[in-house]
């Protein structure tokens, strides 16, 4: 019994529309639902593949429940059996000590690969859908294992992905390739945004891992994390260095081995830092200005603010209180502010 293409997505999941454009003309033949042993099936090959960190678990928890509904395809290869579609069904039962499973098999003499990927494709996008650097794997296969041009590319197979068909889209999901797994996985995990992607990957593979080392421990958004690149870009530039040596520097060793620290403390000091090598005159300021101001040892309730970046002329205070006695004590502490030598050098500092 044969089985053209169509059949082969019969099993897949009701959900999203099945776009035939994307794949090239002609059919798949399969032979009948065969029992492969595992042992006979190179699970190494990944030639069809796009698999990075798969969430098995919910697979794992079906296939222990229920078993294995949807045969996996392989194909025939000299004396044993190439995955096409099922590495992740084949993995979970190769772990559970399964010795053989239900597989639709190609002829050997299908020799259609680009075919045969997009199939494994289509197979996963209703069911299981692909991660950032999954997308990345695959676009980065039909450009440089199956030699789709690239206006091609990012005109059919980016909307395959749910991306927009641009240029700069395309070179930034294929920027994910060169990268260390371990960048990936960050990536991967924290939602990296295609901005600082673009601008992660124009590092050296060093100053990547150096990189990592740095923002691993530390809690960053996306803002924070645009702004500790830019800080060491600029610097970089500036000092003419390399991120790595900019990490070695004990200011920044010091913040990333204090033990009782929070992420989210560490990347405040590691911002205040990064921000201090970037501006040191800004950061000297910054220094005599905050020994100034604990000089002044102010009530609790009582601030007092320079301007952002020592940018404008003028202090600010910033005051609480909660009853009438409060708010005098507040008064009288501001008004001997005038005779204290300290705040009248703070006041001058940013004239």
């Amino acid at each position: 019994m044969e089985f053209g293409i169509h059949l082969a997505f019969a099993c897949l999941p009701v959900g999203r529309d099945f776009d035939i454009s994307c794949l090239p003309e002609g059919t798949v033949e399969m032979k009948t639902i065969q029992t492969i042993p595992i042992s006979h099936i190179d699970c190494t090959d990944e030639t069809f593949s796009v698999n990075f960190m798969p969430d098995l678990d919910r697979l794992r928890a079906s296939i222990e429940e229920i078993g294995l509904i949807q045969p996996v395809l392989l194909r025939k290869k000299q004396d044993e059996y190439q995955i096409v579609c099922g590495f992740r069904r084949i993995s979970i039962l190769k772990g559970m000590g399964g010795s053989d499973i239900l597989s639709m098999v190609l002829d050997e003499s299908e020799k259609d690969d680009l075919r045969l990927f997009l199939v494994s494709l289509h197979e996963n996008l209703p069911s299981r859908g692909f991660n950032t650097i999954e997308k990345a794997i695959a676009l980065d296969k039909l450009v440089h294992r199956f030699h789709i041009d690239s206006v091609t590319v990012i005109k059919k197979y980016l909307p395959l992905f749910d991306l927009e068909a641009d240029e700069k889209i395309l070179n930034t999901y294929l920027s994910l390739i060169p990268m260390e797994d371990e960048m990936k996985r960050y990536v991967l995990n924290e939602e990296v945004s295609r901005t600082n992607i673009r601008r992660i990957s124009g590092l050296s593979s060093k100053d990547r891992m150096a990189l990592l080392s740095l923002i691993s421990p530390l809690k960053l958004g996306e803002n924070r994390l645009r702004e500790i690149l830019t800080f060491l870009e600029e610097i970089t530039k500036r000092d003419r260095l390399t991120i790595r040596e900019i990490l070695k520097r004990p200011e920044i060793q010091a913040i990333l081995s204090h033990q009782e620290l929070t992420p989210s403390q560490k990347a405040d000091r590691m911002k205040k830092a990064l921000l201090g090598l970037r501006y040191p005159r800004m950061h000297n300021m910054e220094e005599k200005f905050e020994k100034k101001r604990k000089e002044l040892n102010l009530p609790s309730n009582v601030s007092l603010y320079h301007q952002p970046f020592f940018e404008g002329k003028g202090l600010k205070v910033e005051f609480q209180f909660e009853t009438v006695e409060d708010y005098q004590a507040i008064l009288a502490s501001l008004k001997g502010l005038a005779d204290r030598r300290e705040f009248e050098e703070m006041i001058k500092s940013v004239v």
